[in-house]
C-alpha cells in the first residue's frame, strides 16, 4: 500500500513538473510570437515612414523647381542672393500632415527644412579637362583656388589628370560587333559636345586622387562642385560666388580685390557682365561669359525631413534651361 501511495505521489509530481514545463513553453512561444509581431510591425512602420519622408521631399523638390521657374520668368537672366530662391527654409513643422498615425487633433511630428544653393557659385571640377585632355588654363584657376584655401597647389594637376582619364572613350575597331566596349563608348560619349563623366561625379571622388585627405575634401566642399559639361566650361556666377572662387576665376584679382567685389555686389548686384566691367574696368580686361556670368543654370537643393524618430537628408541637382524648364539631374541621400 505504501509503495502504491509513493508511486502516486511520484506520478503527481511528474505531472506537475510536466504541466509547468508545458506552461513555460507555451508562454515562451507566445512571447516569441508577440516579439516577432512587434518587430514586423516596427519594420513596416519604419518602411512607411521612410516612404512618406521621400514623398514629402519629392514635393519639396517640385516646390523648389517651381520657385526656380518663376524666378527665371520674372527676373530673366540674372540670379543673386537677394532673390526668393536663396532664402533658407528653417525647420518647419508640417502640422497638417497626419499620415504618420497621429490623430487629427494632435500636432504632427513631421518637419521640413532646406535650402536652394547656386551650384555655379562654386568651381566646377569638370572644367579641368576636355575630351580627355587637361586644360592648362583651368589648372591655373584651380591651383589659385587651392592656394587661396591654403591647400597643396600640386593637387590641381593631379586632379586634372584624373578627370581627364574618366573622359577617355574606348576605341572600337571599324566593323567590330556591338561589344561591351562599344556599349561603354556609347554611354560615355553622347555627342562631340557632351561628355558623360562616369568616373568623377561628386566632390567625394577627390579622395581617389593621391594627396587628398577627408579634411581637405570637407574644406573644399563649399568651394568646388561636379557639374555636367554643356559644350564648354561652366562659368561662375559673379553674384553668388565667394571671394576665394572669384579670386581664382578672375585673373589678376587678389583675395582683397575679391572682397571688394563681394562688398560691391552686396550693395547692388551685377545685372550683366558689362555692369561688372564698368565698376571694375582694371579687373575685367580679359573676362568673357565663358568665365563669368550673372545668371545660373545649375542649382543644388538640400533638404532634411524629420518624422517621429527618424530623419532623411537628401540633395538634388536641378538644371534650369533657357526656357525656364527644370530637370532633376541626380538625387542623392546624404
Amino acid at each position: 500500500m505504501t509503495k502504491i501511495l509513493t508511486q502516486l505521489k511520484y506520478q503527481r509530481g511528474v505531472a506537475v513538473v510536466t504541466a509547468l514545463l508545458l506552461t513555460t513553453l507555451a508562454i515562451t512561444i507566445v512571447a516569441s510570437l508577440f516579439w516577432q509581431q512587434q518587430v514586423q510591425v516596427r519594420s513596416i512602420e519604419n518602411q512607411r515612414l521612410q516612404l512618406q519622408k521621400k514623398w514629402i521631399f519629392r514635393g519639396a523638390i517640385d516646390w523648389a523647381r517651381l520657385i526656380l521657374r518663376e524666378d527665371a520668368r520674372q527676373s530673366g537672366k540674372v540670379d543673386y542672393l537677394g532673390e526668393p530662391w536663396a532664402v533658407k527654409l528653417e525647420d518647419t513643422r508640417l502640422d497638417q500632415y497626419v499620415e504618420n498615425g497621429k490623430q487629427d487633433t494632435e500636432a504632427s511630428e513631421a518637419s521640413l527644412s532646406g535650402q536652394i544653393v547656386d551650384a555655379q557659385a562654386m568651381y566646377n571640377l569638370n572644367n579641368l579637362a576636355t575630351d580627355g585632355i587637361p586644360d592648362a588654363r583651368e589648372i591655373a584657376v584651380y591651383t589659385k583656388l587651392l592656394t587661396n584655401l591654403r591647400l597643396p597647389s600640386e593637387l590641381a594637376k593631379r586632379t586634372a589628370n584624373m578627370i581627364a582619364q574618366t573622359q577617355i572613350v574606348p576605341v572600337v575597331p571599324k566593323g567590330a560587333p556591338d561589344s561591351s566596349a562599344s556599349q561603354t563608348a556609347k554611354s560615355v560619349q553622347r555627342d562631340k559636345n557632351e561628355i558623360e563623366f562616369v568616373g568623377f561625379t561628386q566632390v567625394d571622388d577627390l579622395l581617389s586622387v593621391p594627396g587628398y585627405t577627408p579634411e581637405m575634401v570637407y574644406k573644399l566642399r563649399t568651394f568646388v562642385t561636379v557639374l555636367p559639361r554643356r559644350g564648354g566650361i561652366t562659368a561662375v556666377n559673379l553674384n553668388t560666388a565667394p571671394a576665394e572662387v572669384l579670386s581664382a576665376r578672375i585673373e589678376g584679382v587678389s583675395m582683397s580685390d575679391a572682397a571688394v567685389i563681394v562688398a560691391s555686389r552686396e550693395r547692388s548686384y551685377f545685372n550683366q557682365l558689362a555692369d561688372f566691367q564698368n565698376r571694375f574696368p582694371d579687373k575685367a580686361k580679359a573676362i568673357t561669359e565663358k568665365d563669368l556670368q550673372v545668371w545660373t543654370s545649375f542649382f543644388i537643393v538640400n533638404g532634411k525631413v524629420k518624422m517621429s524618430r527618424s530623419a532623411l537628408d537628401i540633395s538634388a541637382l536641378i538644371e534650369r534651361a533657357d526656357d525656364a524648364s527644370t530637370t532633376v539631374i541626380w538625387l542623392r541621400e546624404n
